[in-house]
């Protein structure tokens, strides 16, 4: 088909770089055909399988109730499902090249979630459904999440670099459920302080819903999952208590993490669908599904954290990942043992799962980048 499509393009047409067809039929190349040394790249893959999580049971359910044990307002009311095990995939070019372990499985995903969510505030932006995201987000949510004198200043773009310093309760957890910098701390004005807090990133995905008036899972699934051909399996979950109602409708909103259950339940190769989106600055084959000044946000240094953009995080100064270029990103989650690997300067995605933490994920990337340029 790519033969006969070649053969009648009009002269002087640009081909699309190549993007997988929905369903198994995504097309591999040896890794020699792509510029690979393939044993080193089987080291790459072989080091992963040697260091599966040892944080991360095999039920995430505990790992939740231990890790934040002892801190208020931390029961899980959102799913969770047992993890599989270590699996992953390499794309170069948009090929595979390199795939292992059960990469059809279903399993959470936890932080991960926030860069899909990053996406839909995308469309929104894109549809004009944000003006601005320098606008003060309570003259578009008009409920009381932002009628205080402190909330009344909190813009989009606080929220989606999480320096938003927002203060109240939704869905029954108060901020300083999530308060990593800690619970009594005084809070600073909006847009002078970084915290990674899911409860705000939950008001970020709240805030959304009342946009479209739609749940942000029909919008993810209509503008970007079906085009890039991922699977109908994967899911995003919100929690029991996380219902309201949008002009006479109930719908559920959904979190941008697993820290209380909930979020993306997805397999590996839709993870790398989506990376390659990504990579591509939100192109799929002929069609711009986000548009391509979005990614530009996204993966722009925030001020005062400038390793994370908007949810994603950024490989500034190489400090996150020194195996990996500067210019590369990332979707994390529960302490990089779930990792999107966007790397447009070797035109490179990989997609790890269950591995031990970003140590070992740099190793990885290093053994990656170092097979393809092995002469």
């Amino acid at each position: 088909m790519l033969l006969l499509l070649s053969a009648c393009a009009a002269p002087g047409t640009k081909e699309s770089p190549y993007v997988p067809p929905a369903g198994s039929q995504w097309e591999r190349r040896l890794p020699e055909e792509l510029g690979f040394d393939g044993e080193l790249l089987q080291q790459a893959i072989d080091y992963t399988l040697e260091h599966e999580t040892t944080e991360i049971p095999e039920d995430p359910g505990v790992y939740l109730t231990e890790r934040f044990k002892g801190i208020p307002h931390q029961e899980i009311v959102g799913p969770t499902a047992p993890r599989g095990g270590v699996n992953g995939i390499v794309l170069k070019g948009g090929y595979i090249v390199a795939e292992w372990g059960d990469t059809d499985r279903e399993d959470m995903t936890f932080s991960v979630t926030k860069s899909y969510l990053s996406t839909v505030a995308g469309l929104a932006w894109d549809d004009g459904l944000i003006e601005d995201l320098d606008h003060p987000i309570g003259g578009y949510v008009t409920d009381d999440a932002f009628a205080s004198e402190h909330n009344a200043s909190i813009k989009w773009h606080n929220l989606l670099q999480q320096t938003s310093e927002w203060e109240g309760t939704l869905w029954g957890k108060p901020d300083i459920a999530d308060r990593r910098e800690g619970i009594d701390r005084e809070l600073q004005t909006p847009g002078t302080f970084w915290e990674y807090n899911d409860v705000r990133v939950n008001l970020m995905a709240y805030s959304l819903l009342t946009l479209f008036k739609r749940p942000l899972p029909e919008v993810l699934k209509e503008r970007v999952m079906d085009p890039i051909g991922a699977s109908e399996d994967w899911r995003w979950h919100g929690y029991e208590t996380s219902w309201t109602e949008i002009e006479g409708e109930r719908m559920q909103s959904v979190s941008g993490g697993g820290h209380w259950g909930g979020g993306f339940f997805i397999d590996t190769r839709d993870h790398a669908r989506f990376g390659l989106l990504a990579l591509r600055e939100g192109r799929w084959g002929d069609n711009q599904l986000v548009s391509s000044q979005w990614f530009e946000k996204a993966i722009e240094p925030t001020e005062i954290k400038q390793d994370y953009g908007y949810m994603w995080w950024l490989n500034t100064g190489r400090q996150l990942f020194p195996a990996a270029p500067e210019s590369a990103f990332f979707a994390l989650g529960a302490g990089s043992t779930n990792v999107i690997y966007v790397d447009r300067e070797n035109d490179i995605v990989t997609v790890t799962r269950w591995v031990d933490g970003g140590e070992h994920v740099n190793e990885f990337i290093r053994l990656v980048l170092e097979a393809l340029n092995e002469e």
